[in-house]
């Protein structure tokens, strides 16, 4: 199964100023991050983030902070480990809105409240700490039915052990294992795509 650049959306957990000194191998983890953005922005994919407890860890690593508001992404605060907990699910899947007037009067078909026509529900997912909240809000998203990829090379832990760990478990729960490249390819799909040139020149 490949990426649908139709169906995705890009989530990125806590990369905050206060916790990322202490990430195995920050720096790459840091600019596969801001990569993942800056596609994510020139494909037209949403793109959300999340900061736990801001008041302490601060706000997101200023390399991406710039990237995240070039593709006007939304952003989630959240005590919780799992964002999913507070109310994140709903950003990236909204209820279905109630059947307006009499439903009573209205035929069978349209008495049920309609989910929307253009759910995107492939969650390209990376994220601090990978065993912490990053594994917590990708669980509870595949709790929710949503398709869950993880891009493993913007992913990290304190350690090595912890981080590993986690894609152990997420592989096991039912999440795809990609890389920032493969999501780049994927969502692109062919060489004659317009944006290849531009996409091409910010993972080469």
């Amino acid at each position: 199964m490949l990426l649908n650049i139709e169906e995705s959306q890009l989530v990125l957990v806590d990369y905050q100023i206060r916790l990322m000194p202490a990430m195995w191998e920050a720096d790459t983890v840091i600019a596969n991050a801001v990569r993942l953005t800056q596609i994510a922005a020139l494909l037209e994919v949403p793109v959300f983030a999340t900061e736990q407890n801001p008041s302490k860890l601060g706000g997101s690593v200023p390399m991406l902070d710039a990237a995240l508001k070039e593709a006007k992404a939304r952003l989630f605060s959240k005590m919780h480990f799992g964002a999913v907990e507070e109310g994140f699910g709903e950003w990236l899947v909204p209820p279905p809105k109630p059947v307006q007037g009499n439903a009573r009067s209205l035929p069978k078909h349209l008495q049920k409240p309609r989910a929307p026509e253009n759910e995107r529900r492939s969650i390209v997912i990376a994220g601090c700490e990978a065993h912490v909240c990053l594994l917590q809000t990708a669980l509870q998203l595949l709790e929710d039915e949503l398709d869950v990829w993880v891009v493993t090379d913007a992913c990290s832990s304190r350690t090595e052990r912890n981080r590993d760990a986690a894609f152990d478990r997420l592989a096991g729960a039912g999440a795809e294992l990609v890389t920032t490249e493969m999501v780049a390819f994927e969502w692109l799909r062919t060489a004659e795509n317009p944006d290849f040139k531009a996409v091409h020149a910010l993972i080469k």
